[in-house]
């Protein structure tokens, strides 16, 4: 898919994958924030949600992958499909939980899920030690703001913290965040990461991504988290999350327009 894109025109793009192989989770959300981002790179489009639906659902019927993994770009006026199979982490990742590097890369738009960003990536990705599964970028003031290609939480002094102010925000981050609502209301959100100097005191870790869904860490650099295993809030969340994927995906062959964000209604 990297190098699918990477023959495209710059503009803004989204990654999610299919359950059931015709059925994805919030579409409408990718689909405003492929507007959004291109927005912020000063490339201004619209880009209606039943037009995607029937560009994926042929991809679908062409392709009769059992899975799919998509990647929407967007470079107002035009709009680009690319599809590959795709195979769900194995289930050892979640028992046991991954180990994450930090990095020093950064986004230049941090808001904006840019096509410029796919190959520093990569190359950031080929730099990582053996074994280790994702880069945790960590800002010049030492906080630790998202990984190359995911979300990054923390859960520090009974507060659970994500980055969402110098960082991307995911649309798996947003579901993380609403569920964490949900298994743990009283459990109080902080919008700002984490310093890199306490990562040894973190109770709990995980990243997101819509490839991930939400992915236990139990090692940042040298530094093993909860005692090395995935922690009972996490998995909660991991549950929940499945729970929500279970009552909410949709399938692409499914006309109306989706509920969680009408026409012309940002979030």
């Amino acid at each position: 898919m990297g190098d699918a894109s990477a023959g495209l025109p710059q503009g803004a793009y989204t990654t999610f994958r299919t359950y059931g192989g015709d059925r994805v989770l919030r579409l409408g959300q990718h689909v405003h924030r492929l507007q959004e981002s291109a927005a912020l790179m000063g490339m201004h489009g619209v880009l209606d949600e039943r037009t995607v639906r029937h560009a994926l659902a042929e991809a679908i019927q062409v392709t009769r992958h059992a899975e799919s993994r998509f990647r929407l770009t967007f470079a107002p006026p035009r709009f680009f499909v690319s599809v590959e199979p795709f195979t769900p982490y194995p289930a050892e990742r979640y028992e046991h939980g991954v180990w994450c590097v930090t990095v020093s890369a950064q986004r230049e738009t941090p808001h904006a899920k840019s096509t410029t960003f796919i190959a520093a990536a990569s190359a950031a990705y080929k730099a990582l030690p053996p074994g280790a599964h994702e880069g945790l970028m960590v800002a010049e003031d030492g906080a630790v703001l998202e990984g190359l290609s995911s979300s990054f939480f923390a859960l520090l002094d009974g507060v659970l913290h994500t980055e969402r102010e110098r960082a991307l925000v995911g649309v798996t981050q947003l579901l993380a965040l609403e569920l964490a609502g949900q298994v743990a209301p009283a459990l109080p959100l902080a919008s700002q990461a984490i310093q890199l100097r306490d990562v040894s005191r973190m109770a709990e870790c995980f990243i997101t991504s819509v490839s991930r869904e939400i992915l236990p860490v139990v090692r940042v650099d040298d530094c093993i988290i909860g005692g090395g295993v995935p922690g009972p809030f996490t998995r909660r969340l991991i549950a929940a999350l499945h729970e929500l994927i279970g009552r909410e995906a949709r399938s692409v062959f499914d006309e109306t327009i989706s509920p969680d964000l009408p026409p012309g209604q940002p979030r």
